[in-house]
């Protein structure tokens, strides 16, 4: 029997007895339980088999109700809130005492966002209390676009998927953090850097940290095919490496004429980097499982979403 389902109120009671609950977001969906409740959010770190040490984002439905999440809001978080909430940009700020040391890794700071995603937007306001939501697959796996992709995963975990359709934006949110109430990038993602930019200003760029780190999605191999995946900027150049295997091959828009490639599959034929993002995860499921040797990427334009797109492709193939 399928667990996925559009009921809201279903969501609510769940959510409301400490269970957890797979929420569509305009980006990706969550593995969503109550930040209050220590037996969901341990549920949470269980179900994907995440280490404690990587912190979670908290999503609340308005601006309003930061103030009850964090101790401190810098100008430019304010400035950068106000242009992109709801939407595809996670804050990491100073948090309140009252925020479990389980949701932060024990870190004075808080990652918190408010989706653009109706669905989720109207669970949260039906709510007494806001949810964090990592990604709703395994640890380090590919992230899920679609309600099935989830039920794929936790059929047997756990209780409901409420479906909100395929996610729009389709890679992660951009996680912002602040050093001396200056924006520092933690998380290339769906909201173009270019975008804040214009927002704040030139903003430094510190998207890796193995050890404690300091926002979701840091860490040099995530979001991975089991497919071994190669990216690379030249594809006939590294096609005969892989001659004899079954090869799957992903480009930005065009086609590549070469028999050995047993399927390719194009982000965008139109050369659109929206689109890319929003296909990107569906495109590496599909060919995930298709039983390939390799799956070749071809690097994107690095600019806009572009270079989101590629900081996950990197980390799709890190240490193969």
């Amino acid at each position: 029997m399928s667990i996925i389902s559009k009921d809201i109120s279903k969501a609510v009671t769940l959510l409301t007895a400490e269970e957890v609950v797979a929420i569509p977001t305009e980006t990706v969906y969550g593995l969503a339980g109550n930040i209050y409740s220590e037996k969901a959010i341990k549920a949470i770190f269980e179900t994907k088999k995440r280490p404690f040490f990587n912190p979670l984002i908290v999503h609340i439905p308005s601006i309003d109700s930061l103030n009850t999440i964090v101790e401190d809001i810098p100008e430019k978080a304010q400035l950068l809130a106000e242009a992109f909430w709801p939407g595809p940009v996670t804050l990491v700020l100073k948090k309140k005492n009252t925020i479990p040391d389980i949701i932060t890794a024990g870190k004075d700071t808080v990652a918190v966002r408010i989706p653009n995603h109706p669905t989720t937007l109207e669970l949260l306001n039906r709510l007494d209390f806001p949810l964090a939501a990592p990604s709703a697959n395994p640890f380090s796996s590919i992230s899920p676009t679609t309600a099935q992709h989830v039920e794929t995963y936790f059929k047997d975990q756990i209780k409901m998927v409420l479906d909100g359709g395929a996610c729009t934006s389709g890679i992660e949110s951009t996680i912002i953090g602040f050093e001396n109430d200056e924006p520092i990038i933690y998380r290339l993602g769906s909201t173009a850097l270019e975008d804040i930019e214009r927002i704040v200003g030139n903003i430094e760029i510190k998207n890796r940290k193995e050890i404690t780190p300091d926002a979701p999605g840091m860490l040099e191999r995530h979001y991975a095919p089991k497919t071994k995946t190669v990216l690379t900027g030249n594809i006939l150049k590294i096609l005969p490496v892989y001659k004899g295997k079954r090869i799957g091959l992903i480009t930005f828009q065009s086609e590549i004429k070469d028999n050995s490639v047993e399927v390719q599959l194009a982000l965008s034929k139109t050369g659109n980097l929206t689109e890319s993002a929003s296909n990107l995860y569906d495109v590496l499921h599909q060919l995930d499982k298709m039983q390939l040797d390799v799956i070749i990427a071809e690097r994107l334009p690095d600019h806009g979403l572009g270079k989101s797109i590629n900081d996950r492709l990197q980390r799709a193939t890190a240490n193969i």
